[in-house]
């Protein structure tokens, strides 16, 4: 059971019910995870906005997705990993590379395995990145700014993942089907 409350647009903070009304309107139910943020006007609205500003980015749907997967897995986040899991289906990320990141093998397809690479450097490294990698990176097809906006994703899933650690969010129904265990190495 989770220190923190799910929230409802009726029971969370006044300066989180408008998000709360928002994500029940864009998703048809309130994702857990926003229950869970809700209790911090300031955390669901940065949340919200860097997902917003994200999108607005250079990067298509399923590649966000591929970036936010992927730090999902490496930083062992079983909800996340089945929620990226379920909307990067629905942005048409290819089955073969979500089951390839859920499961640790390498992506047969060279752009997407280039930006699953880098994201995963990004995150590993703690953004101590050499030259080279970053030239690999753009020799895939990227471009400069694209680099700052891996860091972007990374940021937001940065402020899930361990939100979600520590209140042990529990998935959704929706995401069941989903669910993925972090290895015994990822968990503490």
């Amino acid at each position: 059971m989770s220190f923190f409350n799910l929230h409802t647009a009726e029971t969370a903070p006044d300066g989180s019910r408008k998000e709360l009304q928002s994500v029940q309107e864009k998703y048809g139910f309130v994702p857990n995870i926003y229950g869970i943020f809700a209790e911090s006007p300031s955390v669901i609205k940065a949340y919200m906005a860097l997902t917003d500003l994200l999108n607005e980015g250079s990067f298509s749907l399923a590649e966000q997705q591929l970036m936010l997967l992927t730090n999902s897995t490496i930083n062992g986040c079983e909800y996340c990993v089945a929620a990226h899991t379920m909307v990067g289906k629905m942005a048409h990320l290819d089955d073969i590379v979500i089951e390839a990141v859920r499961t640790g093998v390498p992506i047969p397809d060279k752009k997407m395995a280039a930006l699953h690479n880098f994201t995963k450097q990004i995150v590993e490294k703690r953004g101590w990145i050499e030259k080279q990698e970053i030239d690999t990176f753009l020799e895939a097809g990227f471009s400069k700014a694209q680099v700052l906006e891996v860091v972007l994703a990374t940021s937001i899933k940065t402020l899930s993942n361990y939100i979600n650690h520590m209140a042990d969010t529990p998935l959704d129904e929706a995401m069941q089907p989903f669910a993925w265990r972090a290895p015994k190495s990822k968990v503490a």
